[in-house]
């Protein structure tokens, strides 16, 4: 047998099971729950890349940011001339420049009692919470009450949520988890972040 034939024979068998595993899968008939965490950059990209497939198939969007503040990123740009995604950007910045944990908090519950709202109101197939797990690791919010919320959404709300240190609690509880891994970052050579690539 030919390494073309071998080959033909291999990717048969690779599409049979495939095919199998995808014919025995169920449709939740909910949104699910994605976690991106990890330490690695494109955790927030990864999520926007999922809105614009979601709005691709004519779904409504909503994204509510936690942390960003003021600060004027690419995707807030596009997204504001798409006009298409509801956008609240909710944060006062970096905990490291508020320094003010009391504010955080309020910051915080501010920006998840507007997801909450969001969540359940049945409007949406898609929201973004856009660095939430950075409030959870700090704890401005509790974990099981963000998971109860979770559970009392909409069931055709699918909800990201993004940032790193994402709690056990929450992983354990979501349908996907991606953990991002750091392998190398400009950063760490003294390069600044970049428009277009890092905000």
């Amino acid at each position: 047998m030919s390494d073309a034939d071998t080959h033909k024979d291999e990717m048969k068998k690779v599409q049979a099971k495939h095919r199998a595993k995808v014919a025995e899968a169920q449709d939740p008939d909910r949104g699910l729950v994605l976690v991106h965490t990890g330490k690695g950059k494109g955790k927030s990209s990864s999520a926007f890349g999922v809105i614009i497939r979601a709005l691709g198939w004519g779904q409504r969007v909503g994204a509510v940011q936690f942390i960003k503040g003021k600060w004027i990123t690419g995707e807030k740009r596009f997204f504001d001339k798409l006009g298409e995604v509801t956008w609240h950007t909710m944060g006062e910045g970096f905990t490291w420049d508020t320094q003010d944990r009391d504010r955080d908090i309020a910051a915080a519950r501010a920006a998840f009692a507007k997801g909450e709202t969001m969540m359940r109101s049945g409007e949406y197939d898609l929201i973004v919470l856009d660095e939430i797990n950075i409030a959870l690791r700090y704890d401005y919010l509790d974990v099981y009450e963000v998971i109860d919320s979770l559970d009392q959404r909409h069931a055709r709300t699918g909800v990201i949520l993004t940032g790193r240190d994402a709690k056990p609690a929450l992983m354990d509880y979501a349908d996907l988890v991606t953990e991002m891994t750091e392998v190398k970052h400009p950063y760490n050579a003294g390069i600044k972040a970049q428009r277009g690539v890092d905000f």
